[in-house]
């Protein structure tokens, strides 16, 4: 009689498993809708995107006028000597739209002390892994010396090309 009762057990392990699984699927199902609710309703991570993009545009302040002014590419020799023989230059300047006027009457200065800056660069300091942030620093303060204080905010490097 011990042999009938133990078959009837195993049977009844097998259906209790099949129910605990049945019973965790549906379990991780809902954990799973709930927080993606949370998430897409802005309960957590934020709140939800607007569905159109002119109340976005609304809470946003408006952007600062921006005034760029392109200089000419230059090609400025690095010398004899040099492994690499020129360099090939290119960029803009960012201006105060107020100053627009004034800083394209002194392009030609600003041209001018750059192309000089950069003959008198070597080539060893230019292959350096910082050297362009240098450079280009050092580029900028030689342009708003040229110009008057607060007319040129930044100069953007477009191109620097060693060939």
């Amino acid at each position: 009689m011990a042999d009938e009762t133990e078959p009837e057990s195993s049977d009844e392990k097998k259906k209790g498993g099949k129910k605990g699984l049945i019973i965790g699927v549906l379990g991780a199902f809902l954990l799973a809708g709930g927080g993606f609710f949370a998430a897409y309703s802005g309960m957590i991570l934020g709140p939800a995107a607007p569905a159109s993009g002119n109340a976005a545009e609304s809470d946003l302040p408006p952007l600062p006028e921006i005034v760029f002014i392109p200089l000419e590419p230059m090609v400025v020799s690095l010398g004899a000597s040099a492994s690499s023989k020129f360099l090939r230059f290119s960029a803009q300047l960012d201006v105060d739209p107020a100053s627009e006027a004034a800083v394209m009457m002194v392009l030609p200065r600003i041209v001018d002390v750059l192309n000089t800056y950069l003959r008198a660069v070597s080539e060893e300091e230019l292959g350096k892994p910082a050297a362009l942030e240098r450079l280009r620093a050092q580029m900028l303060r030689r342009i708003q010396v040229v110009t008057e204080q607060g007319q040129v905010k930044d100069l953007l490097i477009t191109e620097f090309v060693l060939g």
